[in-house]
Order: structure tokens, then C-alpha cells, then sequence
């Protein structure tokens, strides 16, 4: 045991913050109360520590710390009291200081000897507050939580850095102050404190200002002795940095060069170095040419060696399979012939390597690299404390991958669109060569995405006359707004007379005959010019100069809200309809592909028009994992007839909730022959390729209206679905699913085949038309499902459809 006195603080004044009082006097009233209740042997020591105490007057009074030096026996016998009888002297960091923290009187051997080697000026803080400061806080803490019952303003420790000289490895230290034997003891009566007020204080960090106004030290003595202990908290402390890195969301090649010197400093060896391989995936398979997550030694050494990637997939594949813990305390000749691997490590300067699997979720996440230029065994020692690390570096590996997914997603969507997972699959590998070979600077465009000999379906509902409403509901509304403006000019002329009021009201009167002959859009902007530059004015100067005419301004351009008002109530209206048709077809579309994908994937493309266009693409390259077969496209042709008759039945039902009554057309384009795609990364969606595929475009962009040869009727009829052809095969096969849907009551027995009008550049369409078989009549009655056929027809329908779909 050491009696030197040690100076903790040289240069700042810590006794002008409070008076105190070196003295035993509070241990020996802590002695005397144990003996009443102490029944065991240990007694005999507290009553033969209280009578060596008290045969020493001065131990009881104010003793200079320097004084103590001659009092040894009695301090050993405090030490032997207050520490655990296994502790060893030379191993626990141990003393005792006078009653605010200065000089530290008696110590261990192993305490003297750590602040001999250990200089303050290594001490790890959060801020850098000056040591007055701290030393003041800790007072009125003690003060605080003695008398007020306060919750303590600081934790009474202090973190010490210090670099280990033959490890290198930097290693903490918590220096804790016990105050259980420090009497404070106060002048008069004790201040009443308003809490609330203190509490607005500490959430400015300024609680001293108004502890030092209302609770003055110099009321106040501080009587005894503090103990002071040291803990090394190395591993605690590493443990915090890795969990630090969590915190800060920074989980790049930062974050992991942090984390692999935190563990470093966990194993205690200056020898060991660390290596971090998240497992990232793109289409499920492993991908490791990152730059952001490259700390692993493996993946280094095998760049470096030019290891065919091949064999390094192959490798991690095999043991992602099997993950199990690795270890090889020295890579020999041996070793390689049975782990090839090793041999590019070697190369690298490693002479030991282990591999720990690293789990988040039960769900292998990554491996860590344990590695040395020198042969290190792994052992349980070390093992055990990297133990409690291993969660985090799991919390890590997860926020790799999930940032990695977050990039990938992030290219996507700026470089492509919202995509179906039927496609995603070649477009991650596309994302994934962009960002692997952008880091090199060999590719700076992204690859075209193309699918090529893909069977082309499409459709579109389209609602009737749309462009007729539109103008209807238009001019339904210019009219409602131009007697709104003609009411209001007349109310102004009442209370204002101008030769230009009555020269608008002639103006508004003419257009109320005009709109109904609205035939281009360059009529309506010349009303909207007349408004805006000649009405609107006007009415703005009136409004300022006369305010007796602001009521009637003020309702006119009430009625030209949008939103709300009367000269918009048309298009409102329209619009509803619009939408809660739409609205409804998309989600049916939606719901009923997801069970086409079910059978086998495909291209689906919905656009919104003023109905519902869909293009679909079904074909080998869409799922090269899984067989294509011309069942699928048969199935889907079907899928495509039986979904018009529900669109229809669905869109009809809809007219009883609309505000303005409207009806849809059904059209599919039946096309046989198998097309490219490709998608255009400027216009962010599929388009065909090549000439021949262009003209598949062509036709299905002008046959909705198209009109039936020799006649001005429209070929696309409510309550009807329009199939339009070119080769008469593709007529016959069509014809057999009308046949098969006419007996399950889905269409009438009303087929109609059509020749159609040549388009511009088209010619030589067909066309079949077949009515929609409704649930309900409009008087509420159930319609017949089905004509009744004899048994024999039936037979003979389901064996000629079953004959399609399988050939």
C-alpha cells in the first residue's frame, strides 16, 4: 500500500469552491451503526477499526492529507473493511482522497503505479468543459441528491484513454468517486428551490447560474473522505464505438473502419486484424465487387490474385449452404491442397485466417475475418470477447444490405419506372452492371433492357363519345358562367353607368350563341382571351372604385371556382364519372393479372387514356427459368375475352352511381405473331423493335376508330367486344373461346364477322363482335345464362376447346 500524496489537480482552485474537511468522523458513525445491527464475526473488525480510530484524536478532527503518512496501519485496516478480502493489492485500482476530489492520500500500489504512467491529459470527454466547472458540478450534485433528493446533474466518472505500449491498442478506464463517507453539513436553514424553474435551466446547460444565486457554498462544509476506483472498460467501451456506428447511420467504408478498430481493440492482440463481408445479393445471388463494403481480406487477396469470380461465387455459395466457424492458425501447403482458397490469401502476406459467421434474424447476414501476417490461434479466450459484438456487427451487415437494396431500388426507379417483379429481375442485373462498372469508369450509360420473341396482347375500354361529353359538358358550363357574368354586368349597371358595361353585356349575349357551335379549342381561347383580358379588368377597377358593386363581383368569381363552383358543376361532373370508371376497370385489371402471373409470368402495362389501355408480353425470355409453352398464350387470349365481358358487366353496373351517365367500348387486338421489346430509358417504358414489330404499334394506335366497311358505323359498340384481325387463323381460334363462353352465358349468340375501313397505311382488317350477356335485364330480372344446347353439343364444344388450349 502507497501513503504518497498525489496532487490530482496542480493548477486549478478547488478549495475556493467550498470549505471542507479532511476527517474519518463520518466511517466511525457508519461503524457505530453497523455494530448495532452486525451480528456475524465481522464485528471484531468493525469494533477493533472504531477503537484504533477514536484512540486518535486528530483522525476525528480536520488532518492535513500529508499528516496521514504515519497513520498506515489504521488506513490498511480501512482498506481491508471496504474491499473484498480476494481483492490483491497490486491488481486493484484503489484509494482514498479528501472530501471534494484533490489530493489522494492512500492507494493500492497498482493505483499509484497507473496515475504514475498515465497522463491526465489522455482523459476521454464529451465536451470540453474546464475542470472548475466539472469539480462544481459534482459538488452540488453530492449537495443535491443529499438534501433535496435530487436526481444527479453527472455521473461521478471519468473515462481515461491510454495507449497500451506493446499492444499499440488504446484501452479506457472509468475513474469513479464513492461520496458514501463525506458529511455535508449546512449553516442555518436549508433554501427552498423551484424545481420547474431549475429544470428550464439544465435544458440550457446553465444550472450552475442558478444553483450558485440560490444555493450559496458558502453555507456549506464538506466533512470526510471519498474513495476513488478505476475499472478498466476497454471492452465496454469498444462494445459502444461498434454500437455508435449503429447509431449514426453511417454505414459505409467509415462505419466499418470504425467498427474493425473497435474490434481490434475487443481482441487485445495488436497482432489480430478484422475483416467485414456483408452478404449482398442481386436475384438472390451473392455480388462482392463493391466498393463501399471492400474490408474484407478474402475479397481483396482474390482481386489482387485475379481470381475468376466463378470459383470465388462458387465458394461463398458452397459455404453459405454449410455456414460454420473456420479456423487456420497457419496456412501451410497441406491447407491449400484442401481449401484452394487459401492460397490467394497467402499470397497476400496472411498467415492465420478464420471466418465467423455473422447472423441477423436467425438469417446468416455476412462472415468476419479473423487474419494475422503472424500465426494467431483463435481460442475461446478470444472468441469470448468478441462474443458480445457479434449481434451488432449483424445490426451492421443488415443495414449493408438493406442500403445496398435502397441503391439498387434507387437506380430503378431513376432509371427505369415503377417495374413488375415478372421483369425486375433483368433489370437488377442491369442496375447491378451499371453500379459495378461505374465505379471503374468503363460503362456511364445503362444497358438497354430487351426481351426479344415475345407473344403481344391488347386491350383497351375505352369510354363512348368521350370527346362529345367533353365538349357537351364544356358548353354547358361556358353557358351557366356567361348568364352568371351577364346578371352580374346588369347589377353593376344599375349602380354605375358606362358605355363599356353595356358593350361587355352585348359581347357575353353573342357568346352564348357562339359556344353552341364550339368546333376547335381555338374558339374556346378566344372566350377565355375576351375574360381574361377584357372582362376581368374591368370588373377589378369597378370593384375598387365603386364598393357597393364588390357583392355582386365577388359572387360572379364564386361561380368560376373550380373546385366549387356552378360554372364548373359540368365538368365536375364528367370528370367523376371519368375517374370512378377508370378507377374501377385499372383495379379489376390489377387484381386479375396478379392470378395470371400465378400460371406463368408476364409483361403487363396498364396507361390511362380517357378509358384504360393495357399492353401484355408473354414469352420465353420473360422467365428463363421456367419452360414456355403455347398453352400459356392460349390461356391468357382466354383470360383477355372473359376479363372484356366482366369489364363491361362491371362498367354498366356503374351508371346508377354516376353523375353524368356514361358507357364503355371493349377492343382487343389479336395479333400472332411473336415481337421484340425494349425499353427506352428516355421515355421510361417498353417499346417494340425493328420495322415489322413498329407496324403492331401502327394498327393497335388507330383501330379504335376504325369504321366498319361501307358504312359510317363505328366498329367499337357499348355493350359489345371488337376483336380485329389480320390473318383469318387467328379468327378461328378466337371463334372457338366465343363458342365456349356463349355456353357458359358470359356472350350473346349474336357474332357478328366484319371487314373493316382501310386506315392510313393499314389495310385487309377483320374484324369479329359478339354482345355481352348481362346479369341482370333492366326491368331486374335474371337473364337466361346459357340456350339450352343437348348434351351432345355440349360434349362436342368442351372437347374442341380442350383440344386448343393443349395444341
Amino acid at each position: 500500500m502507497n501513503t504518497n500524496v498525489i496532487q490530482i489537480h496542480k493548477n486549478e482552485c478547488i478549495h475556493c469552491q467550498v470549505d471542507s474537511a479532511l476527517s474519518f468522523r463520518p466511517l466511525v458513525e457508519y461503524l457505530k451503526g453497523r455494530l448495532k445491527t452486525e451480528k456475524s464475526v465481522k464485528s471484531e473488525f468493525y469494533r477493533f477499526l472504531l477503537q484504533k480510530i477514536e484512540k486518535d484524536d486528530v483522525l476525528l478532527g480536520n488532518i492535513s492529507a500529508e499528516d496521514l503518512s504515519q497513520y498506515k496501519d489504521t488506513l490498511e485496516l480501512i482498506f481491508t473493511i471496504l474491499t473484498p478480502l480476494m481483492d490483491n493489492e497490486n491488481d486493484l485500482f484503489w484509494a482514498l482522497s479528501t472530501p471534494i476530489p484533490d489530493k489522494i492520500f492512500f492507494s493500492t500500489n497498482a493505483f499509484y503505479k497507473f496515475f504514475k504512467d498515465h497522463d491526465p491529459k489522455n482523459k476521454v470527454t464529451k465536451d470540453n468543459e474546464p475542470v472548475e466547472k466539472k469539480q462544481l458540478k459534482f459538488i452540488y450534485n453530492a449537495i443535491l441528491s443529499r438534501f433535496y433528493n435530487f436526481t444527479p446533474l453527472l455521473k461521478n466518472e471519468i473515462i481515461y484513454a491510454h495507449i497500451n505500449p506493446e499492444t499499440k491498442l488504446t484501452q479506457y478506464y472509468n475513474i469513479q468517486t464513492d461520496t458514501k463517507f463525506v458529511d455535508i453539513l449546512h449553516k442555518g436553514d436549508l433554501p427552498e428551490l423551484n424545481f420547474e424553474e431549475l429544470g428550464r435551466y439544465f435544458q440550457n446547460d446553465t444550472e450552475l447560474e442558478y444553483l450558485v444565486k440560490h444555493l450559496p457554498l458558502s453555507n456549506f462544509l464538506f466533512e470526510g473522505f471519498t474513495i476513488i476506483s478505476i475499472t478498466d472498460v476497454t471492452l465496454q467501451h469498444a462494445i459502444d464505438g461498434i454500437r455508435d456506428a449503429l447509431v449514426d447511420h453511417n454505414y459505409q467504408t467509415e462505419a466499418y473502419k470504425h467498427v474493425i478498430h473497435a474490434l481490434k481493440t475487443l481482441s487485445g492482440n495488436g497482432k489480430v486484424e478484422f475483416g467485414l463481408m456483408p452478404f449482398l445479393t442481386v436475384n438472390n445471388k451473392l455480388v462482392f465487387d463493391n466498393q463501399e463494403f471492400s474490408q474484407s481480406m478474402l475479397i481483396n487477396s482474390a482481386k489482387a490474385s485475379n481470381l475468376e469470380e466463378e470459383v470465388f461465387y462458387s465458394l461463398v455459395e458452397k459455404y453459405k449452404e454449410n455456414p460454420r466457424a473456420i479456423f487456420v492458425s497457419s496456412i501451410n501447403d497441406d491447407q491449400i491442397s484442401k481449401d484452394p482458397f487459401l492460397r490467394v490469401l497467402k499470397e497476400a502476406g496472411v498467415c492465420s485466417y478464420s471466418v465467423l459467421p455473422i447472423y441477423y434474424n436467425n438469417q446468416l447476414a455476412g462472415v468476419l475475418e479473423v487474419y494475422s501476417e503472424e500465426e494467431v490461434v483463435v481460442d475461446d479466450k478470444l472468441l469470448s470477447r468478441l462474443r458480445p459484438a457479434m449481434p451488432l456487427i449483424g445490426q451492421l451487415f443488415q443495414y449493408s444490405i438493406e442500403e445496398f437494396d435502397a441503391k439498387m431500388d434507387e437506380v430503378l426507379m431513376d432509371k427505369f419506372t415503377a417495374l413488375q417483379p415478372s421483369v425486375q429481375w433483368k433489370f437488377n442485373e442491369a442496375v447491378w452492371h451499371f453500379l459495378r462498372n461505374n465505379g471503374s469508369q468503363k460503362l456511364k450509360e445503362i444497358e438497354t433492357i430487351t426481351f426479344k420473341h415475345m407473344y403481344p396482347l391488347f386491350g383497351a375500354i375505352d369510354i363512348r363519345n368521350s370527346t362529345t361529353e367533353r365538349n357537351k359538358a364544356l358548353k354547358d358550363d361556358m353557358e351557366v358562367q356567361l348568364n352568371s357574368l351577364i346578371d352580374t354586368l346588369k347589377a353593376i349597371r344599375k349602380h354605375v353607368s358606362l358605355e363599356l358595361t353595356d358593350k361587355l353585356l352585348f359581347n357575353c349575349k353573342d357568346w352564348i350563341k357562339r359556344i353552341g357551335d364550339f368546333a376547335s379549342s381555338n374558339e374556346e381561347n378566344k372566350l377565355n382571351e375576351f375574360l381574361e383580358m377584357e372582362v376581368y379588368p374591368f370588373l377589378s377597377i369597378i370593384k375598387g372604385n365603386y364598393p357597393v358593386t364588390a357583392e355582386f363581383v365577388d359572387r360572379y368569381f364564386e361561380v368560376i371556382v373550380p373546385q366549387t363552383g356552378a360554372a364548373f358543376a359540368n365538368r365536375r361532373q364528367l370528370e367523376v364519372s371519368m375517374q370512378l370508371i377508370n378507377t374501377e376497370v385499372s383495379q379489376y385489371l390489377e387484381r386479375s393479372q396478379a392470378n395470371l402471373q400465378a400460371s406463368y409470368p408476364c409483361y403487363f402495362a396498364k396507361f390511362r387514356t380517357d378509358g384504360v389501355e393495357y399492353d401484355i408480353y408473354i414469352g420465353q425470355e420473360i422467365a428463363p427459368d421456367k419452360p414456355f409453352d403455347l398453352l400459356y398464350l392460349k390461356n391468357i387470349r382466354l383470360w383477355q375475352l372473359t376479363s372484356m365481358v366482366d369489364i363491361a358487366r362491371l362498367s354498366k353496373g356503374l351508371i346508377s352511381e354516376m353523375p353524368r351517365s356514361l358507357e364503355t367500348t371493349q377492343l382487343i387486338f389479336i395479333h400472332s405473331n411473336a415481337i421484340d421489346i425494349s425499353f427506352r430509358n428516355d421515355e421510361r417504358r417498353f417499346d417494340v423493335e425493328g420495322a415489322y414489330n413498329i407496324r403492331y404499334e401502327v394498327v393497335k394506335k388507330r383501330i379504335d376508330k376504325v369504321l366498319i366497311k361501307g358504312t359510317d358505323e363505328r366498329l367499337t359498340q357499348p355493350h359489345k367486344i371488337a376483336m380485329v384481325y389480320f390473318n383469318p387463323e387467328e379468327a378461328k381460334e378466337y371463334m372457338e373461346y366465343i363458342k365456349y363462353m356463349q355456353v357458359q352465358g358470359y356472350l350473346n349468340d349474336d357474332l357478328e364477322e366484319l371487314e373493316l375501313d382501310e386506315l392510313q397505311g393499314v389495310s385487309g382488317l377483320k374484324a369479329l363482335r359478339v354482345g355481352v350477356k348481362y346479369l341482370e335485364s333492366k326491368t331486374g330480372t335474371k337473364d337466361d345464362v346459357a340456350r339450352k344446347l343437348k348434351p351432345k353439343e355440349v360434349k362436342s364444344i368442351e372437347k374442341e376447346i380442350a383440344k386448343v388450349l393443349q395444341r
